[in-house]
């Protein structure tokens, strides 16, 4: 049996165990563990078990992660969340599907504080899933709304994976922090209109809900002003190298903290909660990448990326084919890997592949176009059967509402993901024309 065969035999077994409930990243490390220890060896997988799973979750960069975590705590705590799925509801909740595409709106305005998908994602789902399921939303809309608006945690600057990707090529995190501002405003757009598509498809899955006079839509809009200081904090500070992505993180959780303590639902019980499920949360997170880390650690052994990789360069096909054929792996990857260990294994091997292909662009224009189709893919991947992190997560969130009423929920955000990839593909100017202006 060829180690690509192994490989494919073992993501089925991973498969079937997920879908007898297995925990995710348990299932994960189980498969994972079993393909390393039968190519290397049970000794060199105790190796492996004695510095893998600390090496992971004990790395500096990983720190943004809890800190992001806290910063939503507090934002939750300080209101912040509501606030900004209140002003969105109040502009377009009326319409039908409005609920969903105020959450939409929601996540993009709360992931310019937070760099998790995760973490945007399961913030919002504490505010935006009850009030969707007292609206009469159907479990497969609103699970499958927060799961894709999850995602744009990631994307809408500042993002943890753009970082270390930056690290990785060697390029500016500013430019690529502008970079993926257009396509996370295309993503907002292609999410709503997805809304819109499925709702008049399936209008028993969205009541309309009453509107909201005009003049609170007008004051509502001033409780979103916090987000907008706080945003204009941290990405101002990294952009002019007032302190690193890390401390950006740790000075924006600080600043959330503050605005929850002034306005007055931030007491010493509220502040220990926060700590404390930040703590669980975080918790859940490093077992999943703990597991998938065993993974793509099995995946590394067994050759694959690289056979993949010497696939493609060895086809003869032109460069967009290239191109396209490795996001194409990227997505197959990310259905089954943590998206930052898909990101840490794959780039050192795509990376010169693609600067080397002819598309008529610097060397830089290539990495930021690049990074950014990749950190999308990497986003598909969260939401993409049979894994999909962010719909596992959301669920599990979500009382009454079966895991699979939440993948077909996933669907239209998934055709949606597919057209941008298309348009970005097809307008590298969408990523690179703000960059440009530096």
């Amino acid at each position: 049996m060829t180690n690509i065969e192994f490989g494919g035999l073992l993501f089925g077994i991973c498969v079937v165990l997920i879908a007898f409930r297995m925990p995710v990243g348990v299932a994960m490390f189980v498969v994972g563990g079993f393909g390393f220890a039968s190519l290397a060896g049970w000794s060199a997988f105790l190796n492996l078990l004695n510095t893998a799973p600390f090496s992971r979750v004990s790395s500096y960069t990983l720190s943004v992660l809890p800190l992001f975590l806290l910063m939503g705590q507090f934002a939750t705590r300080a209101g912040l969340t509501r606030s900004l799925f209140t002003a969105a509801r109040a502009w377009v909740g009326h319409y039908r599907g409005g609920l969903a595409i105020s959450t939409i709106c929601g996540c993009a305005a709360f992931g310019a504080v937070c760099g998790s998908s995760i973490a945007t994602g399961a913030t919002m789902a504490s505010v935006a899933l009850p009030e969707m399921k007292r609206s009469g939303y159907s479990g497969a809309l609103a699970t499958g709304t927060l799961a894709g608006g999850g995602t744009l945690g990631i994307l809408i600057p500042p993002s943890i994976i753009l970082v270390i990707y930056a690290i990785i090529t060697e390029q500016s995190v500013g430019k690529l922090f502008l970079a993926a501002l257009i396509p996370g405003l295309i993503t907002v757009l292609g999410y709503s209109i997805a809304i819109s598509l499925y709702v008049r498809l399936k209008p028993e899955s969205a009541p309309v809900a009453p509107a909201v006079p005009f003049g609170e839509r007008v004051h509502s809009l001033g409780a979103v002003l916090p987000v907008a200081a706080i945003f204009l904090l941290v990405i101002g500070g990294i952009y002019l190298g007032v302190f690193t992505p890390t401390e950006g993180a740790a000075v924006g959780a600080a600043a959330t903290a503050l605005v929850a303590v002034a306005s007055g639902r931030m007491s010493w019980t509220s502040f220990v909660s926060s700590l404390l499920d930040t703590a669980q949360a975080t918790a859940m997170v490093f077992i999943i990448l703990i597991g998938a880390d065993i993974y793509s650690a099995f995946l590394a052994l067994s050759q694959i990326p690289v056979e993949l990789a010497d696939a493609l360069t060895t086809s003869g096909l032109a460069p967009m084919s290239i191109l396209i054929g490795i996001l194409v792996v990227y997505l197959l990857l990310g259905c089954v890997m943590d998206s930052m260990a898909m990101i840490l294994l794959t780039v050192p091997v795509f990376f010169p592949l693609v600067t080397g292909l002819d598309f008529g662009f610097t060397g830089e224009e290539m990495a930021l176009w690049f990074g950014i189709l990749t950190l999308i893919v990497v986003e598909i991947g969260l939401i993409t059967p049979p894994i999909g992190l962010n719909v596992y997560i959301i669920n599990s969130l979500a009382e009454g509402v079966r895991l699979g009423e939440s993948f077909r929920g996933i669907v239209p955000f998934l055709l949606s993901d597919f057209v941008r990839v298309a348009i970005i593909l097809a307008l590298p100017a969408t990523c690179l024309w703000l960059p440009g202006l530096l």
